[in-house]
C-alpha cells in the first residue's frame, strides 16, 4: 500500500548517491571499522579554474541559447517536473484565450513516442509580419523571448503570462516544434528544431475554423526523463477546467501501453470553484451539504471564494491568482484568512456561542478542516519571484477581505444551521489547542527538571554538525540493537520504536502530546511540531525510517510519513526524510556472499554466479535477522548504501492520499487498493 501510494503518486523517492562527502578512516572503538566519517573543511578539494580573465571570457547568448544552456532558470529543473511544465506553458496560452473570450475547447494529446499536441479553438497565434522584427508574428513569439501579445497592448485583459517567454522556451527545448494556426480562411504551418525555424511560415490549406495547434518533442539532451505520467498532467488540466467553469479541456493518451481509461477524459465544469472544493471533499465527510460561495467584481479585478468545512483536523486551502496555483499564498490569501477569522469571531459573539469575556478564535481555530478554494483574477498582475507561488498585489487583500466580510456573515445569519456547525467546530479546535498547550508545557518542565532532555532509548551520535548527522528511526528493539552496534557512532544516532504507533490523521495535536510513541521522536530531533516547528534547529540533518520490508513495515513507515506531513512538513519539503533500503536476499555460495534488493536483482545475481553448486539464498524477514556487520554493510554504510529521499512534488495530491490510505472513510481506501493492487511489489503475506 505504501509503495503504490506514495511513491508513486505524489512522493517521489529517489536513490541516494553516498560515494560523494565521505571519505573512509580506521575505527578506534568496539564498533565496525572502516566506517564513513563525514567531510571537514580539511579534506576539501579545489577545482581549479583559467588564471586568465579579460574581455575574451565574456560571453554573450544570443536567441534562445541561454535558454538551453540555463533551462532550470525558466522551467524550474530538467526533471519530469521540468518536462511536464512545457505542457503547462501551451495550455496556458490557451488558457488565456479563454479567460480573453475566445477559446470554449482545449485537447491535449499524449502522443505515441511522448511528444505532446495541444490544439484550441481560440484566435490562433497571428501571422502577419511584425512591424519591427520584419518577420511573422508567430515565429517572433516562437524564437524571441520576452515576445508576446501580454504586455498591454490590449489582446488580452487577464492572463498568467507575464514575461512571454513561454512558448519560446517549450520551442529551445523541444527537439522539434510544429505550429499549425487557422484563421477563418488558411491553415499555415512552421517548424522548429532545438529552437530555430527550418524555413519560412507556408500556407498549407484553407478552413473556416480557428485556433493554434502547437505539437512538440522534448529534447533528450536537455530532460532526465522523456516520458509523461497521464496522472501528472491530468491534475493540472482538471484544475484548471474547474477554475474556468464551462470550458471544455480533453486529455488524450496515445500510447501503446494506456489502460483504457486513460485515451479519452473529458473535464468540464460548469459548476467552476464550488465543483472543485467538492472534488477535493470526495474522500472526506462534510460538516455541511452546500458549499459556501462568494464572490465580487471590482473595476478590472474579480474574485471569488469557495469553501467547505469537513470532519478532518487540517486545513486545505488553495489559492490562484489568473490561473496560476499561488502555493506561497499572497495578498489575496491574507485578505481571506484575516476575514474569516474576524466574521467567526463577531458571529460567535453576536449568537452568544462566545462570551465577551471569552478569547477569541484563533485562525487556526477558524481554519480547521477547512477546503477552500480562492481565485482572484487581475489585469496587472504583481507576483514576487519568476516561479509566481506568491501573489503581491496589494489591493487583492483588501478587495479579498471586504467580500469575506460582507458576504460570509451574511451567509452565516441567513444559514445559522451552518453558522452553529462552524463554530462548534472551531471551538472545539480552540480547547484542543489549549489542551496542546498545557502539554507542551508540561513537557517542557518535565525535561527541565530531568538530567537529560534525550528519550532514553536514543543511542546519540558524538558530532552535533547536523550537516553531516543522522538518526535512524528503527522499528523494535531487536533491529535497533543491531543498528547501535553496526553505526558509526560519530555521525549516527539510533532510536528504537516499539508498539503501535499513532494514527495522527484522525488526531488532533493535543494526542500527539505525551504519546509514548511519537514524543521520543519530537525530542529527539528537537525541533518542536506544528506551528512552533523550525526545521533550521533540527538535530540531524538526515531522518532515515529503517523498518522491516514486509507489510508492518509498511505500514510503519506509512504513520511515520503522516506525522512527518502532519506535524513537520517542511521535514519533507526541504528534503531531510529518508527510507532505508534493507536487502530483501542474501545469496552465498562458499565464501562469496552478496545481496540483493528486488526480485529482479536476485535473479541477474543468481544469473551472475553461473552454473556449479547452487548457491543458498536467504529471504530476509526483518532487521533482527542481520549481524550488526551486515546491517552496516547492506544498509547503513553510506559508500554501499541504497536510501529513498522522500521529495513532496505536489502537496495536494500528498494531502489526498494521506486522507485516503490514513483517514476514516473506507470505500476511497479499498478503491485506492483496488487501483494500485497489480503495481504492488514485494508484498510479504
Amino acid at each position: 500500500m505504501y509503495c503504490a501510494g506514495l511513491t508513486a503518486q505524489h512522493i517521489t523517492q529517489k536513490r541516494e548517491s553516498e560515494s560523494e562527502g565521505y571519505i573512509m578512516a580506521e575505527s578506534n572503538n568496539n564498533e565496525t571499522a572502516n566506517h564513513a566519517v563525514p567531510l571537514t573543511e580539511g579534506h576539501m578539494t579545489s577545482v581549479p579554474v583559467s588564471t586568465e580573465y579579460d574581455e575574451n571570457q565574456i560571453q554573450v547568448l544570443e536567441g534562445l541559447e541561454a535558454v538551453r544552456k540555463r533551462p532550470g532558470m525558466y522551467i524550474g529543473s530538467t526533471t519530469s517536473r521540468g518536462l511536464h511544465h512545457l505542457v503547462y506553458e501551451i495550455v496556458d496560452n490557451a488558457i488565456d484565450e479563454a479567460l480573453a473570450g475566445y477559446c470554449t475547447d482545449i485537447v491535449v494529446v499524449i502522443e505515441k513516442d511522448n511528444s505532446i499536441t495541444v490544439t484550441d479553438n481560440g484566435r490562433g497565434i497571428p501571422i502577419g509580419i511584425h512591424p519591427k522584427e520584419g518577420i511573422p508574428a508567430v515565429e517572433l513569439v516562437f524564437t524571441k523571448l520576452h515576445a508576446g501579445g501580454k504586455f498591454g497592448g490590449g489582446g488580452y485583459k487577464v492572463s498568467g503570462g507575464l514575461h512571454g517567454v513561454g512558448a519560446s522556451v517549450v520551442n529551445a527545448l523541444s527537439e522539434f516544434l510544429e505550429v499549425e494556426i487557422s484563421n477563418g480562411e488558411h491553415v499555415y504551418y512552421q517548424r522548429y528544431e532545438r529552437g530555430k525555424s527550418c524555413g519560412a511560415l507556408k500556407q498549407i490549406g484553407d478552413t473556416d475554423k480557428t485556433g493554434t495547434k502547437v505539437h512538440f518533442k522534448p529534447d533528450g539532451e536537455i530532460f532526465e526523463d522523456l516520458v509523461y505520467n497521464f496522472d501528472t498532467l491530468l491534475l493540472r488540466l482538471r484544475e484548471q477546467a474547474f477554475l474556468n467553469a464551462g470550458i471544455r479541456i480533453v486529455l488524450k493518451d496515445g500510447r501503446d501501453n494506456a489502460p483504457e481509461e486513460h485515451k479519452e477524459v473529458d473535464l468540464r465544469y460548469d459548476g467552476g470553484i464550488k465543483e472543485f472544493v467538492e472534488y477535493e471533499n470526495r474522500n472526506k465527510e462534510p460538516l455541511h451539504p452546500d458549499v459556501i460561495y462568494v464572490n465580487t467584481v471590482k473595476e478590472n479585478s474579480e474574485a471569488e471564494v469557495a469553501m467547505q468545512y469537513n470532519d478532518g483536523y487540517s486545513e486545505n486551502i488553495i489559492s490562484f491568482a489568473n490561473n496560476i496555483n499561488t502555493t506561497e499564498g499572497g495578498t489575496h490569501e491574507t485578505g481571506f484568512k484575516s476575514a474569516l477569522t474576524k466574521v467567526i469571531n463577531d458571529y460567535a459573539k453576536k449568537y452568544g456561542f462566545l462570551k465577551d469575556s471569552d478569547d477569541n478564535l484563533k485562525g487556526e481555530d477558524v481554519r480547521e478542516g477547512l477546503t477552500c478554494i480562492i481565485s482572484v483574477k487581475v489585469t496587472e498582475a504583481q507576483f514576487e519571484g519568476q516561479t509566481k507561488t506568491k501573489l503581491g498585489n496589494s489591493e487583492m487583500r483588501s478587495i479579498v477581505e471586504k467580500m469575506v466580510n460582507e458576504k460570509l456573515l451574511e451567509f452565516f445569519e441567513e444559514n445559522p444551521t451552518v453558522g452553529k456547525i462552524v463554530v462548534d467546530k472551531a471551538m472545539t479546535a480552540s480547547r484542543a489547542r489549549e489542551a496542546a498547550k498545557r502539554a507542551r508545557e508540561n513537557t517542557r518542565r518535565k525535561s527541565a527538571l530531568e538530567s537529560s532532555t534525550l528519550p532514553g532509548k536514543l543511542a546519540d551520535c558524538s558530532d552535533r554538525d547536523n550537516t553531516y548527522t543522522e538518526i535512524y528511526i528503527v522499528e523494535g528493539d531487536s533491529a535497533g540493537g543491531s543498528a547501535k552496534q553496526g553505526r558509526d557512532r560519530r555521525f549516527q544516532a539510533i532510536l528504537p520504536l516499539w508498539g503501535k504507533m499513532l494514527n495522527v490523521e484522525k488526531s488532533r495535536i493535543d494526542k500527539v502530546y505525551g504519546n509514548d510513541k511519537l514524543m521520543p521522536v519530537i525530542t529527539a530531533l528537537g525541533a518542536g511540531i506544528g506551528d512552533e516547528f523550525d526545521v533550521s534547529k533540527i538535530r540531524y540533518g538526515k531522518v532515515v525510517i529503517m523498518a522491516d520490508a514486509d507489510v508492518d513495515g509498511a505500514h510503519i513507515r506509512t504513520l511515520m510519513l503522516t506525522f512527518f506531513f502532519r506535524f513537520m512538513r517542511p521535514l519533507i519539503e526541504e528534503g531531510h526524510v529518508y527510507i532505508a533500503q534493507p536487502p530483501l536476499y542474501k545469496i552465498s555460495r562458499g565464501k562469496v556472499e552478496k545481496y540483493a534488493y528486488s526480485d529482479a536483482e536476485l535473479q541477474e545475481v543468481l544469473a551472475e554466479m553461473g552454473d556449479g553448486k547452487a548457491p543458498a539464498v536467504q529471504r530476509y524477514k526483518g532487521l533482527g535477522e542481520m549481524n550488526p556487520e551486515q546491517l552496516w554493510e547492506t544498509t547503513m554504510n553510506p559508500e554501499t548504501r541504497i536510501m529513498l529521499r522522500v521529495d513532496l512534488e505536489d502537496a495536494r495530491q500528498a494531502d489526498e492520499t494521506f486522507t485516503v490510505l490514513m483517514g476514516d472513510k473506507v470505500e476511497p481506501r479499498r478503491k485506492f487498493i483496488e487501483d494500485y493492487s497489480s503495481t504492488v511489489v514485494n508484498l510479504d503475506i
